[in-house]
């Protein structure tokens, strides 16, 4: 008795079914990848974003400190670490994704254009020794920084393949009065 065609279908829808189960784990592990990667990604970007607007918030903390050596000794360390985050994260971008390490960098420059000013100034004002100095009546103005900061999450939404701001129609949040 020879090979008949049932037998050479049976085989056939054997292979075949082994194909596309291969086929469709290694396509669920690819997109799986791609998502860890996009997620790490974002991850990052948000990192980035993070250590700039700390330093866009040092003028507030040095405006509150207490009046002590300890205070101020605290306070430029901080700022340190803050710019070595962020020089940290200009490099990473550099290296990663350099689509948005330009936005980047202009988001560093204008915070340390404007928070910087507002440091320098913030520190030629006098401690605070009383809990109703904390409340500093007014905020610090932050447009250059929030403009570039609105361009750079355009550039970081671009390069993990989302619609801009624009594209959505998303109007950046007011910032709130920071007193």
């Amino acid at each position: 008795m020879g090979w008949t065609w049932a037998q050479t279908a049976a085989v056939l829808a054997g292979v075949i079914a082994v194909a596309g189960g291969v086929v469709s784990v290694a396509l669920t592990y690819n997109l799986n990848q791609r998502a860890a990667r996009r997620q790490l990604q974002t991850k990052s970007f948000a990192e980035a974003l993070t250590a700039v607007e700390d330093y866009a918030e040092m003028p507030y903390r040095i405006r509150r400190r207490p009046g002590t050596p300890g205070a101020r000794r605290e306070l430029t360390e901080q700022i340190s670490q803050i710019q070595s985050r962020i020089a940290f994260h200009q490099a990473w971008l550099c290296i990663e994704t350099p689509s948005v390490a330009r936005a980047y960098e202009d988001l560093v420059q204008a915070a340390k254009r404007q928070a910087g000013n507002q440091m320098k100034q913030a520190w030629l004002e006098s401690a605070t020794t009383k809990d109703a100095q904390v409340s500093l009546d007014m905020g610090y103005p932050r447009d250059e920084i929030d403009a570039a900061r609105g361009r750079c999450i355009d550039a970081m939404r671009d390069a993990l393949g989302r619609p801009s701001r624009a594209q959505l129609s998303v109007q950046p949040v007011n910032d709130q009065l920071r007193a």
